[in-house]
């Protein structure tokens, strides 16, 4: 890219006094590197950015963070926004209680830990006492807890753990008794939990990556393992693969009686195979019961010799079913809880009875049913918003949940199964009042007529007429459902007379698989119409205006971010695209990305080429058209989404924007695609893009 000045023309008014700044944007080399797709001649000028490991992209990273940095550092209240967002960020949070043995178990940040904290207590009134505390596993809050496990003889405990937020884990084990560590340790560890079965566990692993490109290559050959107490990893059993397909992922669980263990195989974000093994025969073998990936299915447990399992096979919106795995053909499912008009979210056992979870419009419903499916009763649940964190056992008869809103952190709650009662057992003591702020949802029509849902969160007195600074969030895409959370840094942008707008487009698993199936492949335009319509109509319907309305997503939302500030530049003033998929055409050749292409397609069939190359974000940015402001973000250690997709994207900006709108990159290190990415980090980075936000918008903080 030759050296581009952006001269910021016109003046800013903002807290009032003007502000003038001019840019200098690195200086990013072009190759001369073009594919042929088909026929079609694709210039990639920025493939030399796919090299995470060499010095001329670390010192194109260094030279954009220098840029965007000195950007920052130049708003006047940039500190003020981060010292009040560590202040309200400064409170006690818990997670849920779950049981296991004597003691309850329970996560705890007491307000900026860098990392939750597991705490356990005997029984429900014993003192709780810190069992581990990831925080002394690294100086800078890095290494983060990502799985934990506790034998059912209540023994030992299997916890996982990641560096500097990449998808690779270590796994160690504890004496439950004295927390004491073991010397067993498992290495390249990747999307997998640890599975009980006697005096070892199952897990699934790739093999070692090479040296340098551990966050980058494509991951292949996964592998099912089980690992033995007390012995090296070197030892572990290979339980399962399947060398013919390398493209596949292997997930292991053991039912709670340790009778069976069940498999499940995938070639995508959506769709199963299930083997399973009947542990408690010698001679089982491992046996295929559900063929190919067109449904997804997930075993509860097992109900005696038979397995319960949620399937969307012939019910789009999911149902609970019973399957002999001895004649496992659908035709002879016994049917537990039939298919309703609201998906299917999840189902737990606890006090002999089956606890089910259901979205209404994107908000959490409950239901107690009998093992056999006899409605029984609703568990009454507060209005819009999240249950979550629900982990209990057959015969336990309290459970504990959480519960979030747009406007109240998670509280936490314990459910007497008898009889069916919440009791609020935790309520967060917060730095800040949301008492006269108001949750709404309202439907819009899509491009094509469709009705669309979308959250409003505001003020309560607020005035309708135009004015008003909003960010519209959404994500639609892999079935995932954007329901109401919590966010400390929505808290600020409220309170300073923002609108928090969150609409719930197709390609999300909000209204079950079609609904999801709407948003996918072919059809993913949906999606980015959906989000213009959500958009348009904000401004229709004047909650806002062109001119003060911000777009956010992050990861498949980063695309959505990316594409529909590409095809509609002048509906926005502000664009916030996160850890994105913004490269459509060599997504599936990193990582993870392949299992991807179930949802997006693939580059590699002609049709589905077109079809991605009509909308891919780092191809769709023109010569001489005015972007809106745009914060791109991102992290060295993302190995999910490869950092390359932000880097080629702000690279190919830069080059072509015109206009006075600042389009610049934040580039987190020793961060990867957010889990785990301790507090500190969460804080930096939420109090930059509040700055950005806030600046380009023309915000007053408030408070």
């Amino acid at each position: 890219m030759k050296r581009r000045v952006l001269a910021a023309l016109a003046l800013l008014l903002v807290t009032g006094f003007t502000y003038a700044q001019e840019l200098v944007y690195p200086k990013s080399n072009k190759g001369n590197q073009v594919d042929d797709y088909f026929g079609t001649q694709v210039a990639d000028p920025y493939r030399w950015m796919e090299n995470d490991t060499a010095i001329e992209t670390a010192n194109w990273v260094k030279e954009e963070n220098l840029v965007t940095q000195k950007y920052l550092e130049s708003i006047p209240y940039r500190g003020k926004i981060n010292k009040r967002l560590a202040s309200i960020w400064n409170y006690p949070k818990y997670s849920a209680p779950f049981h296991e043995g004597e003691y309850y178990y329970f996560y705890k940040n007491d307000g900026i830990q860098n990392q939750y904290v597991l705490y356990r207590q005997k029984g429900l009134y014993g003192a709780p006492k810190v069992f581990l505390d990831p925080n002394k596993l690294s100086d800078d809050g890095t290494v983060a807890l990502t799985n934990f496990s506790i034998s059912n003889d209540s023994k030992y405990a299997v916890y996982g753990i990641s560096r500097g937020g990449s998808d690779w884990n270590e796994f160690y084990v504890l004496d439950v008794a004295t927390g004491d560590k073991m010397m067993d340790h498992i290495k390249w560890v990747k999307f997998s939990g640890a599975s009980w079965k006697g005096d070892g566990f199952y897990y699934s692993r790739y093999d070692e990556p090479a040296k340098g490109a551990e966050l980058s290559s494509k991951n292949e050959f996964h592998k099912v393992y089980y690992h033995k107490l007390g012995t090296p990893q070197s030892e572990d059993i290979l339980t399962f693969s399947n060398p013919d397909q390398p493209l596949r992922n292997y997930y292991a669980m053991v039912t709670r009686d340790e009778r069976f263990l069940i498999i499940y195989e995938s070639e995508s974000t959506s769709g199963s195979g299930v083997y399973y093994q009947d542990l408690s025969l010698d001679s089982s073998e491992i046996k295929q019961i559900i063929n190919g990936f067109d449904h997804e299915h997930s075993v509860i447990d097992n109900y005696e010799h038979k397995l319960l399992m949620m399937t969307n096979n012939g019910a789009p919106k999911f149902r609970l079913v019973l399957i002999d795995p001895l004649n496992p053909a659908d035709s002879n499912w016994t049917v537990v809880i039939p298919e309703k008009e609201e998906p299917l979210k999840g189902v737990n056992l606890a006090g002999g009875t089956l606890v089910v979870r259901y979205l209404k419009d994107a908000s959490s419903r409950a239901y107690v049913h009998t093992l056999d499916g006899k409605l029984l009763h609703e568990l009454a649940l507060p209005n819009i918003g999240t249950m979550s964190g629900l982990k209990s056992k057959k015969e336990d008869t309290l459970a504990f949940y959480s519960y979030s809103t747009f406007t109240s952190p998670p509280v936490v709650y314990k459910y007497k199964t008898k009889k069916n009662i919440s009791i609020k057992v935790r309520n967060p003591e917060t730095k800040f009042d949301l008492s006269s702020y108001v949750t709404k949802q309202i439907f819009y029509k899509s491009k094509d007529g469709t009705p669309i849902p979308m959250f409003l969160v505001h003020k309560r007195n607020i005035v309708m007429d135009g004015s008003n600074p909003t960010l519209l969030y959404g994500y639609g895409g892999f079935d995932i459902s954007i329901t109401p959370r919590f966010s400390l840094s929505n808290v600020i942008f409220m309170e300073s007379g923002g609108i928090y707008a969150v609409a719930n487009i197709r390609g999300g698993g909000e209204y079950g698989e079609e609904w999801h199936k709407a948003g996918t492949k072919l059809n993913k335009q949906n999606v980015f119409d959906d989000f213009i319509a959500a958009a348009e109509y904000l401004i229709e319907n004047k909650y806002t205006s062109s001119e003060k309305l911000a777009i956010s997503g992050r990861s498949n939302g980063g695309l959505l971010v990316g594409a529909c500030m590409t095809q509609r530049p002048d509906l926005y003033k502000v664009a916030l695209p996160a850890v994105g998929v913004m490269d459509m055409l060599r997504f599936h050749k990193f990582t993870i990305g392949w299992a991807w292409t179930g949802d997006y397609g693939s580059s590699e069939n002609e049709e589905e080429f077109k079809y991605l190359y009509g909308y891919s974000p780092v191809h769709n940015i023109k010569p001489g058209v005015a972007y809106p402001a745009t914060l791109v973000t991102t992290a060295d250690h993302d190995d999910r989404v490869v950092p390359a997709h932000s880097f080629k994207f702000i690279a190919t900006l830069q080059e072509h924007h015109v206009g006075p709108n600042p389009v610049l990159a934040r580039i987190e290190t020793m961060a990867g695609h957010g889990a785990g990415k301790p507090t500190s980090k969460r804080i930096e980075e939420g109090a930059d893009i509040l700055s950005f936000l806030f600046y380009n918008l023309g915000m007053k903080m408030g408070n």
